[in-house]
């Protein structure tokens, strides 16, 4: 049975659909994660290799990089690493060879903060800036297009004017935001809290999360407006109902947030945002996902029973009051309803929702502390909880009643929960010395088998079995949309022909999608100007590559980054949270209160910040006690 494989050119990527591509990123803790966020329907994953990238705690060796590429690059999807942090003069060395080993692992992209890596030999592989080069006006994305960036990752507390504003100037550049995770209160890339508290500079992936500590915050007279509360800490940003806005204001990329989670976030967040994309673009032929494949998921995706600390669109239009969360930092998860009685052992919730056996449960106590439980059992309404003292809780009747872990709902996210197929067409034919199949996929990429058979007539009609036997894709990555069968007459054709013939050209197709498949373009440089002549400790310049570069680009006095010389008294954070907003004492909002002022946080190690606000920007300043040296 002499088999004959013929392979048609596909066109090339980039041109297989119509539309401006959209892409939906989703971070990838490890190579596990990866692959269940593009089965569960990422365009991408962003991802940290074993060095050098901004969360040093979610580091992956260059193998399982190069392993994560391979499934991805089968559905069109991208790879982008993590380059991010600012070098040491001792490490550009090291961090030129890393940025190799990832471009020969495969990789699509890297995320990049330190200009250093702009002087390196580099591969031809596209530059992200990342959103640690505080991204968040023209000059500043201008500036980088003509650095040779493809793509600038803006700010998270841009507003939709802003971001369009920015996409109108500068319509070249791919403009990626953030749409859903934890949010860091001080603009990302200037935060030197962790660093000034605790010599662990978040610039460096080290960051001790200053931000969720408590805080009193103290008048001028010494006296506690607020004791004892998370005043840095914010909620986590969900933006899952302003996707067409922001498409429309020209953001290319929807950036999730979470390189330190679990697969089981990643599934449910993931599932949830491409599922509104896709309802999305479904009316708005102008816009394509950047990848190919359907994704279903066996469950119904719901952000709310991930860890979250209540949600806000923050500054999406505008400064709002629901932003902090000063409680706690701790995830709430699911609002379930009100504390409706409370007996020995048990509760009773007045809501919609039911609680099972082994979720997990919490409320505010009396005391102002989250409180935390585990469900034991639920009888006739009533809800036992796991008591290590057998003491009850002291909480009010009416006090909001969260879920902050749903035990059936992790049980599905631990098993297999979607799976992404590629549509294809199938065409069976007969030709003069036996049949020929033919496989085209939804990007156009098209493979054909023929096989040399003798024609027999058949004693029943072979079209059904035709259809049945080539349309088992099974496992593949593929799945049948139609079948259409051409024959002159009824042939007699084996199942096992039929099932040689779908194996070859399923094979031959997964071949020709990986060669047709294109890396993005690596950017061209022009020579522009830095926006500013003079660089302070906020350009997080740690090295003489990055200092030359610089002044290369016009910048007459570089200054050291804050980890090799902390100015006194420098700022610490700067932050578009404003306690004097959240205390109704903002001077730009008619009726609002007056605070002695200056204000202060204190911590509970007895260190303070004083506060300062720059209205002019909407800016609350941290500032590091210079008393302190």
């Amino acid at each position: 049975m002499p088999c004959t494989l013929h392979l048609k050119t596909g066109r090339k990527y980039g041109d297989m659909k119509e539309g401006r591509k959209i892409e939906l990123l989703s971070p990838a803790r490890n190579l596990e994660c990866g692959i269940e966020a593009i089965r569960h329907g990422a365009d991408a994953v962003y991802i940290g290799a074993g060095r050098f990238g901004a969360r040093q705690a979610a580091g992956n060796s260059v193998e399982d990089i190069a392993a994560l590429c391979g499934f991805a690059h089968k559905y069109w999807a991208k790879v982008y690493v993590t380059v991010n942090t600012i070098l040491k003069d001792n490490e550009l060395a090291d961090a030129e060879k890393l940025i190799w080993q990832l471009y020969e692992a495969g990789a699509d992209a890297l995320l990049v903060q330190d200009m250093a890596v702009l002087r390196m030999n580099l591969p031809p592989i596209a530059l992200h800036a990342s959103t640690q080069c505080d991204v968040r006006s023209v000059e500043k994305v201008r500036f980088l297009a003509s650095c040779g960036f493809t793509r600038v990752v803006l700010a998270r507390e841009l507003s939709l004017k802003e971001i369009a504003d920015i996409h109108q100037a500068c319509p070249e550049v791919e403009i990626e935001c953030f749409v859903h995770g934890a949010l860091c209160v001080s603009y990302s890339g200037q935060c030197y809290a962790s660093q000034h508290c605790f010599s662990r500079s978040a610039n460096r992936g080290e960051c001790a999360q200053f931000c969720r500590l408590k805080f009193d915050l103290q008048d001028a007279d010494g006296n506690v407006l607020l004791k004892g509360k998370h005043l840095l800490s914010l909620k986590d940003m969900n933006r899952l109902e302003y996707l067409e806005q922001l498409l429309d204001a020209g953001v290319c990329s929807f950036k999730i947030e979470g390189r330190l989670k679990e697969t089981s976030y990643v599934k449910n967040i993931v599932a949830a945002y491409n599922a509104r994309l896709d309802s999305i673009l479904a009316r708005r032929p102008e816009y394509a996902r950047a990848s190919s494949g359907c994704s279903s998921p066996m469950f119904r995706p719901a952000p709310e029973k991930s860890f979250n600390r209540g949600f806000t669109d923050y500054f999406l239009f505008g400064r709002t009051g629901d932003i902090f969360s000063f409680d706690t930092p701790k995830s709430m998860g699911e609002h379930m309803g009100t504390l409706k009685e409370v007996g020995r052992g048990w509760l009773v919730v007045a809501g919609f929702k039911a609680f099972h056996n082994g979720d997990g449960l919490c409320f505010m106590g009396h005391d102002g502390q989250l409180q935390g439980y585990r469900v034991n059992r639920v009888e006739g309404g009533r809800i036992f909880l796991y008591l290590e003292n057998g003491q009850m809780p002291a909480v009010r009747v009416g006090t909001d009643v969260f879920r902050n872990y749903d035990q059936e709902f992790e049980k599905t996210l631990a098993k297999e929960s979607a799976i992404r197929r590629i549509k294809v067409s199938i065409g069976f034919s007969e030709t003069d010395n036996g049949f020929r199949t033919t496989f085209t996929d939804e990007d156009g990429v098209e493979s054909s088998v023929l096989t040399e058979w003798k024609k027999e007539p058949a004693k029943s009609s072979q079209e059904a079995n035709i259809r049945t036997q080539l349309s088992k894709l099974g496992t593949t990555q593929f799945e049948a949309r139609d079948v259409t069968v051409n024959m002159t007459s009824d042939w007699f054709i084996p199942s096992s022909v039929l099932s040689d013939m779908r194996r070859r050209a399923v094979e031959a197709l997964e071949a020709r999608r990986m060669e047709c498949y294109m890396r993005p373009a690596k950017g061209t440089a022009a020579v522009l100007n830095y926006p500013q002549n003079e660089l302070t400790y906020l350009g997080n310049v740690m090295n003489a590559q990055a200092r030359t570069f610089y002044r290369d680009h016009g910048v007459v006095r570089v200054s050291d980054a804050f980890e090799i010389q902390e100015p006194d008294g420098a700022v610490i954070m700067f932050c578009r949270h404003c306690l004097r907003y959240a205390l109704g004492a903002c001077p730009k909002r008619k009726g609002s209160v007056k605070l002695n002022e200056p204000l202060t946080l204190a911590g509970a190690d007895g260190r303070c910040f004083p506060l300062k606000f720059d209205c002019a920007h909407c800016q609350m300043l941290v500032c590091a006690n210079s008393d302190e040296k």
